[in-house]
């Protein structure tokens, strides 16, 4: 019988540890006025390196590929 409480034990503790990110987002979520992680900026206000050489990048492949 202790063998089907130590399984009860084990598996409690897989789910909880399974189920904790989700309850901090649902915590995170509650706790200010429905946004999970604070005032963030939207997407594509802010420069950003990366954006910037990707269109570098694609504006020289338009430019071969135009030429040719």
């Amino acid at each position: 019988m202790g063998e089907v409480t130590e399984l009860f034990v084990v598996m409690l503790i897989i789910a909880a540890g399974a189920f904790a990110p989700l309850g901090y987002f649902i915590y995170k979520f509650t706790q200010v006025n429905g946004k999970p992680f604070g005032e963030t900026e939207p997407h594509g206000d802010s420069p950003s390196a990366i954006n910037d050489f990707a269109e570098k990048v694609i504006g020289m492949i338009k430019g071969f590929a135009g030429s040719k």
